[in-house]
Formats: C-alpha cells, sequence, structure tokens
C-alpha cells in the first residue's frame, strides 16, 4: 500500500495550493454550443418571422459562463476535499491546450509568480496532463504539480477504509504512474552512473516500471482474492433472494444522508466529495412489507477518470446487480441537468441504462416554497428534514417487479397461528375475520411469501 499512502500524505496538513483551470473556448463553443446556438436561433427565427441570432446568443454566453463558474467551484471543493488550502486561483481562457505545458509561456510566468508571492506547496491543475506536461512544469516550477485524476485519487485515498477500497485505489494510482516515469531527469540514467555502468544494463527506468508492474500484478492477485471472499457472501445472500435497490448520483447529492433517513445506518455524512468510497448495504422494509437492501456508492463527478471506473469497478458492482436505480439529484444546484448527464455517462459506462431508474429531486428543503411547488422531473424530498420519504418508498414498491405483490384470500385454521403470524409480519393484511375456529384473511404481499401457503387459499 506504499501508493496509496505516499499520495494521500501531501493531502494531511493543509498544504497551500495554486489552482490553475482553463477554458478551451475554441474547442468547446465550436463543438458544444454552435449546435445549441443554431437551434435556438432557427426556433426563435421561426417564431418572430425574422433573424434573432443575437438575441438567442445572449443566454447561451450565460450558460456557457455558468457551466465554468460551477465547474471551478467544484474543483476548488475538491482541493479542499482533499485537504489543501487554497492559496490562489489562476484562469486562463484559450483557444487550445498548449501541447508543452497546456497553458503555454506566458501564463507559466504568471503561475511561477503567484508561487513566489504565496509560499505555495503545489500546484493543482482542473485538466489531465499528458506524462510531458507534467514533466515539463515540474522541471519550470519550484513546486509540485498535480493533475485532475491524480487529486481524486488522493481524496479516494483518503476515504478509503475497507481492504478493497485500499487495493482499488493502489491499483489506480499505480496506472496513473506507469506512462509518467519516462524522462525524470538524471534519476532515469543508468543504474549507478558514470564510469563503469555503461552497457546493456537496465536502466532506472526499467527498473522502476518493471517494479510497478510487479506491483500491480500483485495488487489484482489480492483484489481477486477479496473479490472472491465477496462473491461467496453474495451467493450466501441470494441464496434467500432479496432485491437491491442502489442509490447513485454525483458527488454531494446527498445520497448518505438520504440511506441515513432510510435506513437509520449511521454512515458518515459529509459535504465533501467522494465522503462514500466503500459501498454500504442495508435491509429496508417496504410499505407492502417487501423487504429490500439498499446500497449507498460513491458519487460520480464530471470528467470522472476511466481508470478509477475500471478500478472501482468491484464497488460498483452492486449498481450492476441491483434491480432499481434512484438516481439522487441535488435540487439546489444550478447545474442539476448537467449534473445529470454526468451521472448517465457513467452510467452507461458501466451498461446499466437499461436498468429501471427513480429520479430523487433531493435537497428541496434548500429551495423556497414557489420553486419546490414548480419541479418537475422526480420525487421531491429532503434526505436531511425526512420529507417526502413515504412517498419514496411507495415509488420503489410499485417499480419493483421481481417477487410481484398479489392479494390472496385465505382461510386458515386458527391453530394455524404461525402462518398467521408469518403473513402479518410479511404482507399488508387487508381484512382479518374470524368464525368459529376458522380465521379468513386478505393479504397483500410478495408472491414468494404468499405462494408458500397457497394450500390454504379460499377456493371462491
Amino acid at each position: 500500500m506504499a501508493a496509496a499512502r505516499s499520495s494521500q500524505g501531501w493531502g494531511q496538513n493543509a498544504e497551500r495550493a495554486v489552482l490553475v483551470a482553463v477554458e478551451f473556448t475554441g474547442e468547446w463553443r465550436k463543438l458544444t454550443s454552435a449546435a445549441q446556438l443554431a437551434r435556438k436561433a432557427a426556433a426563435v427565427s421561426a417564431e418572430s418571422g425574422h433573424d434573432q441570432t443575437a438575441a438567442a446568443t445572449e443566454p447561451l454566453a450565460r450558460a456557457v459562463d455558468l457551466d465554468f463558474d460551477a465547474s471551478l467551484a467544484e474543483f476548488e471543493e475538491l482541493a479542499r476535499s482533499a485537504g489543501a488550502e487554497v492559496a490562489s486561483t489562476l484562469v486562463q481562457r484559450r483557444p487550445r491546450p498548449d501541447p508543452a505545458t497546456l497553458v503555454g509561456q506566458g501564463k507559466l510566468e504568471e503561475i511561477e509568480g503567484v508561487i513566489a508571492s504565496t509560499g505555495a506547496d503545489l500546484v493543482l491543475f482542473d485538466h489531465d496532463l499528458t506524462p510531458s506536461q507534467l514533466r515539463n512544469l515540474e522541471a519550470k516550477l519550484p513546486c509540485r504539480v498535480i493533475d485532475r485524476t491524480q487529486l481524486i485519487l488522493d481524496i479516494f485515498a483518503r476515504h478509503a477504509r475497507t481492504r478493497e477500497g485500499q487495493l482499488q485505489v493502489e491499483l489506480a494510482q499505480l496506472e496513473y504512474q506507469l506512462p509518467r516515469l519516462a524522462g525524470r531527469g538524471k534519476a532515469m540514467s543508468q543504474l549507478g552512473g558514470g564510469i563503469g555502468t555503461r552497457g546493456p544494463g537496465e536502466t532506472q527506468l526499467e527498473t522502476d516500471r518493471r517494479k510497478i508492474n510487479l506491483r500491480i500484478d500483485h495488487v489484482k492477485e489480492q483484489l481477486e482474492s477479496v473479490r472472491r471472499i465477496r462473491r461467496q457472501q453474495r451467493q450466501r445472500r441470494e441464496a434467500v433472494p432479496v432485491p437491491v435497490v442502489a442509490l447513485v448520483g454525483y458527488t454531494n447529492a446527498g445520497k448518505s444522508t438520504l440511506f441515513n433517513a432510510l435506513t437509520e445506518a449511521g454512515v458518515l455524512e459529509s459535504s465533501r466529495m467522494f465522503a462514500t468510497l466503500d459501498p454500504k448495504l442495508r435491509q429496508l422494509q417496504l410499505p407492502s412489507r417487501r423487504k429490500i437492501l439498499l446500497s449507498d456508492t460513491v458519487g460520480f463527478i464530471r470528467n470522472l477518470p476511466h481508470t478509477l471506473v475500471t478500478s472501482f469497478r468491484a464497488t460498483l458492482e452492486e449498481v450492476e446487480r441491483a434491480e432499481i436505480l434512484l438516481h439522487v439529484r441535488d435540487a439546489s444546484s444550478l447545474m442539476m441537468d448537467e449534473q445529470k448527464a454526468q451521472v448517465e455517462k457513467v452510467l452507461g459506462e458501466l451498461d446499466v441504462t437499461r436498468k429501471p431508474v427513480i429520479e430523487v429531486l433531493n435537497k428541496v428543503d434548500l429551495l423556497p416554497n414557489e420553486q419546490r411547488s414548480h419541479l418537475t422531473g422526480g420525487l421531491a424530498v429532503s434526505g436531511l428534514k425526512k420529507m417526502g420519504l413515504d412517498e419514496l418508498l411507495a415509488a420503489i414498491d410499485e417499480a419493483l417487479v421481481v417477487d410481484p405483490l398479489i392479494r390472496v384470500k385465505f382461510r386458515l385454521p386458527q391453530s394455524e397461528g404461525a402462518i398467521l403470524a408469518a403473513l402479518e409480519a410479511g404482507a399488508v393484511l387487508e381484512k382479518k375475520q374470524f368464525e368459529g375456529n376458522l380465521v379468513y384473511v386478505t393479504a397483500r404481499g410478495p408472491a414468494s411469501l404468499l405462494n408458500r401457503f397457497s394450500r390454504f387459499r379460499e377456493r371462491s
């Protein structure tokens, strides 16, 4: 676990960080905004009968600025979640990335000046850096350089509690490091260096690469061992089938708060990003008396590195195996629709887009009543204030197709008290009537339970 610990270490003592965010106006506006602008302008023009392109452009420009501002605020929150103190935030808008340093020579000199004036310990880039860009930036700046993926990996390392979570973090870190070994100056020269070391011997780069590959193989073996145990546990659990309902959503959408409100599990609730890393499972009884397993999972984020989705596939197995997904969305966020698109993108990578999804608009307690009444596209709830939970449980009950609800009339001898108790515990008794030594019961509940007592079914 050396890799996990070393990355974790830099975030523990509130190191001062300079944040660098770059908006590539040429690519983003051409590829993304142009189509939206054309559609909007065409619609306005069709309504008014004349060209309204300029009028259509203004709200779109505001939307682009809002998106960038929200992305910048999210980046700052990522830095704080890693334990960094934000010393300064620099923004650059440029048509395309500089292939050597991402930001170009002028901005690089500005970053260097800010580091000197603030005494910063590291620079955080809100973009993934290529190995050559990282190498060039480290050569020119007087402190460490961390890109977006490495920052998210560090946060994951801080929050991994289980053995499996820690192994997954280390695997992702090692796979991130491997292509970035090349070209680290004198450290990569022939082992020993100088006279007597030249020849076909192994270079330091080759040694480091071999060590990392060996460690990757070892971590994968350990992960497979842990996953084998998980599979055995799941097989025992599936021997008595209980459907799984998984909470998914953008990071900090309030999934853990809602999970606690529904299950009283007492898991960690935090405004920090990725506070939940290891999956949590708790049993929950629905209004129909059916039981489900509710799963709380890691939150998603825009531009979630693909290597993380791959490394954490085992953590997300509960999402893949779930009967229903509860997509928890932050109703108070200005970027709610954009966040929804990001979550759906990750769900697409997991190939679970065909599963039934219940949209849950969380944090409605933060909205004024007038705005709350106009919410559409999902169930309005508040995990913090425990609002709308009954409606949510009823919606889960309605959407669950595994072990469907049926209504059965029973004619039971009073001596079958154990059966009556089982019906009362696992189904809703809509009618119960005693006549002599018989009990007439109308029960609504899961087919798996009621069909067990079909011999007592009342014949019409």
